[in-house]
């Protein structure tokens, strides 16, 4: 195995915590500045927009039909297969003065200009109002919000409050990193990328959760000692021992998450990018936020120079 990657490393994460914590804090400040000065881009799940169904004579490529719709401005459609393969599904958000008419029949004649006039169907235009889009925004952050209570209130069980703030807080910082992320690329935010979001609230919890396993594990044991060992050197040890887990799995989904990016096409373009973004602040912030604010919450018995003699001194 490569040497970043041994079981038997003995890396002073935590003695360099109120370092990475304060990069985390800057990072998470800027998302927030971001979110309220940029805010995020809407996609016509939240913002409202036309709904075209249409039905082609043969199975279209989607790249095609979006170069059609590309000619009335319209190439930042959603584009999706529902269905026979044969039926195509097309959200385009109002411009300015435009109703459902005016842009099914401009769709309808980009679609023909490129397929042919006897080639694409139409079965339905539908409107979806800006008020089914505030409801929708709504219910995305009371899911974030339960998922974040849940998960709280789960650790406190299985463990201790402070690993459950813990937890809790990596998860927030995890979210704020991937808002700010589509914030500042200007990325369409749609519902799939709420997806993305509790996704990666998941995969960072799982991840925390390993290590605070292996911390109380580990604690249970130095209290049986006449000499036990201070909590920082503890879950210092904890993190070392699962770090090899941590790397492997956390690059695994790293590369099919980046072919999912660049592969999978756009329709899954925003949570892949949501998820590439989640998966590395997920597996920072269960070693850079949990472990520390689970230690701040009790205190560490001793500083961080004394942690890292006591790591140097392991053979």
């Amino acid at each position: 195995m490569i040497e970043f990657i041994r079981s038997d490393t003995h890396i002073d994460f935590l003695g360099k915590r109120h370092i990475a914590m304060g990069i985390s804090g800057f990072l998470v400040t800027a998302s927030i500045v971001l979110l309220v000065v940029k805010g995020l881009n809407f996609g016509i799940d939240f913002t409202g927009g036309t709904l075209v169904e249409t039905r082609f004579a043969t199975p279209p490529a989607i790249a095609d039909v979006r170069e059609a719709l590309s000619t009335k401005n319209y190439g930042g459609a959603v584009i999706q297969q529902y269905g026979e393969p044969n039926e195509i599904l097309i959200r385009v958000q109002n411009h300015d003065g435009e109703d459902s008419s005016t842009i099914s029949n401009a769709v309808l004649a980009a679609l023909d200009g490129k397929f042919g006039n006897d080639k694409v169907e139409m079965r339905r235009v539908e409107y979806v109002g800006p008020q089914v889009g505030k409801e929708l925004t709504q219910a995305g952050i009371m899911a974030v919000l339960f998922a974040m209570v849940a998960i709280l209130l789960y650790v406190t069980l299985r463990f201790e409050f402070r690993f459950a703030l813990g937890a809790d807080l990596a998860l927030a910082h995890d979210v704020f990193i991937v808002l700010g992320a589509f914030a500042v690329t200007g990325m369409e935010f749609d519902l799939t990328v709420v997806a993305g979001v509790l996704t990666v609230i998941g995969y960072s919890l799982n991840d925390t959760i390993v290590i605070f396993d292996r911390i109380r594990e580990m604690m249970a044991l130095n209290r049986k000692k006449k000499n036990p060992e201070n909590e920082a050197t503890t879950s210092n040890l904890a993190i070392n021992q699962t770090l090899s887990r941590s790397i492997i799995t956390s690059f695994t989904v790293f590369l099919v998450v980046l072919a999912l990016f660049f592969l999978g096409g756009e329709v899954i373009h925003g949570f892949a990018f949501s998820l590439l973004v989640g998966v590395i602040a997920g597996t920072y912030s269960s070693i850079y936020i949990a472990s520390p604010i689970m230690l701040m919450m009790k205190g560490a018995t001793k500083s961080a120079e004394e942690t890292s003699k006591e790591l140097e001194a392991r053979p």
